[in-house]
């Protein structure tokens, strides 16, 4: 099928992305019982980082290629006026890519409005108060009802929702750690990291096959909020264990599918206070290690950025896409 010169850049980006996603989702699946193995000897932190960047690798890494190498060499070493044909594989693959793309934005017009309606419900059954007298603790909004409600909701500006039955079923110290917890939460950005876990499509646009790593960041990801929140403390560490009990005692909704709940996991209660009764671990906190990291990284890639964008690898990427996907006529 004979196509005009950006429709066919569209269709070879398209299906580039979803044979780029193919190939990273599968090494990811095939080494993710590999990275759990090795979770269990790092911090919490330090785990739940590692499971977010495998989660998010596949589509990111596809995204990255298609911009930065592929559509680049189309552009330099595409002549507009010659005709080219696109094969039926291409068009296969392309359509692949679309559906891929697809789950993307579906899932974000799902995020948004179940958000929205969730912020809705809020505004009309719930009302803001400051739950801890003590301490620069910002105001949540406390829900009228039974419904068992404790998380942070919202991305931009996440704030706490709390249920009265959470509140009447909680002491004021397990309120107290129960509150540092979601706080927790609210300085790592788990809100924003749990929204991208939620739009990065699966191995293929109608299978996921990296449950596995969704569900070890969430583990992972309590751990750490459970560290910041006890600080090696003993007393907090039954206080919180305690709390997690109550709440789960009244069961768990969920607000929304970008809100970071108090339990996630019912599964994984008996998992937690374990750790928090055993452990009492403290927190991993190395602000100023973080920033060298960044730093490192950025320097790193601004002195091999001229080595893979070069030329050369442009050529190589354009013969590479039209000897597997474009055909001339």
């Amino acid at each position: 099928m004979i196509l005009p010169y950006l429709s066919r850049l569209l269709c070879l980006g398209l299906a580039a992305l979803f044979l780029v996603h193919l190939a990273a989702a599968l090494i990811v699946a095939l080494f993710t019982p590999l990275a759990i193995r090795v979770a269990q000897k790092l911090t919490a932190g330090r785990a739940a980082r590692l499971f977010l960047t495998l989660r998010l690798m596949p589509f990111g890494l596809a995204a990255l290629t298609v911009l930065g190498l592929c559509v680049p060499s189309y552009l330099w070493f595409e002549p507009e006026g010659i005709n080219e044909s696109v094969g039926y594989a291409c068009l296969f693959l392309a359509i692949l890519g679309v559906l891929l793309c697809g789950i993307v934005v579906v899932r974000g017009v799902r995020a948004a409005v179940s958000s929205f309606r969730f912020a809705r419900s809020c505004r009309r059954s719930g009302y803001e108060t400051h739950l801890i007298a003590a301490g620069d603790n910002p105001p949540a909004v406390v829900l009228e009802g039974s419904r068992p409600v404790l998380a942070l909701a919202g991305i931009v500006r996440p704030r706490l929702v709390i249920s009265e039955a959470v509140v009447r079923a909680l002491s004021e110290e397990e309120l107290s750690i129960a509150l540092r917890h979601e706080h927790a939460h609210q300085i790592s950005r788990d809100n924003l990291k749990r929204l991208c876990i939620f739009l990065a499509p699966g191995i293929l646009p109608l299978l996921n096959g990296l449950r596995e790593l969704e569900r070890s960041w969430i583990s992972f990801a309590e751990y750490a909020a459970d560290e910041a929140a006890v600080a090696g403390d003993a007393r907090s560490s039954l206080a919180l264990a305690s709390a997690l009990v109550h709440v789960a005692r009244l069961g768990r909704v969920a607000p929304s599918p970008t809100a970071i709940s108090f339990l996630e996991e019912v599964s994984d209660l008996s998992a937690r206070v374990d750790r928090l009764l055993t452990d009492s671990p403290s927190p991993e906190f190395a602000p100023h290690r973080s920033w060298l990291k960044v730093v490192f990284i950025l320097s790193l890639a601004s002195c091999m950025a001229p080595m893979f964008f070069s030329t050369p690898i442009f050529q190589v990427v354009q013969s590479i896409l039209e000897r597997l996907i474009v055909i001339r006529p």
